[in-house]
């Protein structure tokens, strides 16, 4: 690995944490109660997301346990359609980790300065994501084969318990 400080990169790639862990499953309830029942992680957030045909779930760990204000989360994927990205990974590649995401500051300046490298990502501009954040993917072919998910946060960050969304 490199030995580049953080000062040597951009401000605009740094990126402030890992922001979740995506699992893709069939059976998004199964899923959910299986790292609530033996990790006891908490339903963070849920949301249908009809523009990605899927159904969410933020897990975490309960306030209580949390290390920080904004801990890495699990975000639990389940397809609404089978021709949705998670319908076709699962077919793919089955159950399991589908991407892992990063929170930046900016994901516009992020995806410029990554596209300006040379990266190939997803979209040529920012979607809305979970609870509105603003998300771009870039391509696992130049990621050494990982789906990494660029997520700017919405602000203020709401930590809710079931709010539908139809984004």
């Amino acid at each position: 690995m490199g030995s580049a400080t953080s000062e040597a990169v951009p401000s605009a790639l740094r990126a402030a944490a890992v922001d979740h862990v995506g699992i893709a499953t069939a059976d998004l309830d199964a899923t959910v109660a299986f790292y609530r029942d033996m990790f006891g992680l908490v339903e963070v957030h849920r949301e249908t997301n009809l523009q990605q045909q899927v159904i969410e779930v933020m897990l975490g760990p309960a306030a209580e346990h949390a290390a920080t204000e904004r801990p890495t989360q699990l975000q639990v994927l389940a397809p609404l359609s089978d021709d949705s990205a998670i319908a076709r990974f699962l077919d793919r590649s089955g159950p399991g980790l589908q991407q892992l995401a990063l929170r930046v500051a900016d994901v516009e300046a992020t995806s410029s300065e990554l596209r300006g490298r040379g990266l190939r990502l997803l979209y040529p501009e920012a979607r809305v994501g979970t609870a509105g954040s603003m998300i771009n993917f870039v391509h696992p072919k130049d990621a050494g084969g990982v789906l990494l998910e660029l997520v700017q946060p919405a602000e203020p960050v709401v930590q809710d318990r079931g709010r539908d969304c139809d984004s």
